[in-house]
């Protein structure tokens, strides 16, 4: 090597050096962890359900909402800290059933701020509790749509767990632990509120399941069959307390769902039932005999007796943002009667009165024997 030119074996003894080495992609060593076709692939599945997202947020907030089509990145560990908001809502909402894996969203602290105070119909809300659970609340109804569409596309019941969130500096972010984070980056315009991006975070091995499971192929032929059935039976179940003529269209139901031409007949050779009148006897006075026997073996059984001031239907973000000396409207006027529950059953109206320092009430009006008995069978 005096002349600096190499021998043919210091030339063999390199090659051999260098095809033992493993050239670096910036991910541990070999090749990039998702490719091209499952990147395409998992991005295809989210935006199928973008439109579905951006409705639920603007019922929540009252307000036109467009998410546009996310960017995906594969970011190493700390790395991704240098990409977030410096304070930040974090909302682990991980998946549990049917695929496991951790799952996040991240929304800097203004724009939490912002879908907080639409939804509890505030403005300048702090971030609190309740703010933060509103804005969990929020980002819960867009992971919903997600799962769902992963279960349609793999025949799976896949679930989120009850969401878990907090504000935090971008250090203190909770992030997939030793493996690689997919990240997803989306553009958020709220009506009246400055543009936003919701980062949503996948671990690297829940990306994997998710592509592995949606790939394997769409749900069996079987499941349109079984769902027309699943409605057969839920009409029923609804029909036994229609009106008659409602019975009709619920034995048709039945009669398509199982093949048969006739109602709930389960095949073409069934023949149609014989049916008679009946002739019933005069059982008035033993009917009421029987009855008064039957209420006596009943007397020492407690039965739970509620006295209802009032009701109200309220909206989420309402219910939200209770808090003390918060004022709750209710369906009746002053001074009109209390209703008296039996087992959630009204059997009496009465006035509140004060008895020594407890609160009473006085009967003023008692529902019809006939109808109390109805109600509490």
């Amino acid at each position: 090597m005096s002349d600096g030119s190499l021998s043919q074996d210091e030339i063999d003894a390199l090659l051999q050096e260098t095809e033992s080495l493993e050239i670096d992609t910036g991910f541990g060593g070999g090749s990039e962890p998702l490719s091209e076709e499952d990147k395409r692939r998992f991005l295809a599945l989210l935006e199928g359900v973008i439109d579905s997202q951006a409705s639920n947020l603007s019922i929540l907030t009252r307000k036109n909402v467009n998410l546009e089509r996310p960017t995906l990145e594969l970011v190493m560990g700390e790395e991704i800290l240098d990409q977030l908001p410096d304070e930040a809502v974090d909302v682990k909402i991980d998946f549990t059933d049917g695929l496991q894996g951790e799952h996040s969203y991240l929304v800097d602290s203004a724009t939490a701020q912002a879908i907080a105070g639409l939804m509890m119909g505030q403005s300048g809300v702090e971030l609190d509790d309740a703010a933060l659970s509103a804005v969990a609340e929020a980002l819960s109804q867009i992971s919903g749509p997600v799962a769902t569409e992963i279960g349609n596309q793999s025949a799976k019941t896949v679930q989120n767990a009850p969401p878990d969130f907090q504000s935090v500096t971008k250090d203190k972010v909770r992030l997939p632990q030793g493996e690689v984070v997919v990240k997803l980056e989306y553009p958020l315009m709220i009506e009246g509120e400055n543009p936003a991006k919701l980062v949503e975070l996948f671990s690297l091995s829940l990306t994997k399941e998710i592509i592995n499971a949606t790939g394997a192929g769409a749900p069996d032929s079987g499941a349109a069959p079984a769902a027309a059935m699943g409605g057969a039976f839920a009409a029923a179940a609804g029909g036994q307390a229609a009106p008659q003529r409602a019975q009709a269209g619920i034995a048709q139901t039945f009669g398509q769902a199982f093949g048969g031409p006739q109602g709930l007949g389960m095949g073409t050779s069934q023949s149609p039932p014989n049916v008679q009148p009946v002739q019933f006897a005069n059982l008035q006075g033993a009917g009421a005999q029987g009855e008064q026997g039957n209420i006596g073996l009943l007397m020492d059984v407690y039965m739970e007796l509620t006295v209802e001031l009032g009701r109200t239907r309220k909206l989420i973000r309402e219910i939200l943002g209770i808090g003390e000396g918060t004022i709750i409207e209710l369906d009746k006027l002053a001074g009109e009667p209390v209703d008296i529950l039996v087992n959630h059953k009204l059997i009496a109206k009465g006035e509140v009165v004060v008895i020594d320092e407890n609160f009473g009430v006085r009967v003023t009006e008692i529902v019809s024997p006939m109808q109390r008995m109805s109600d509490l069978t």
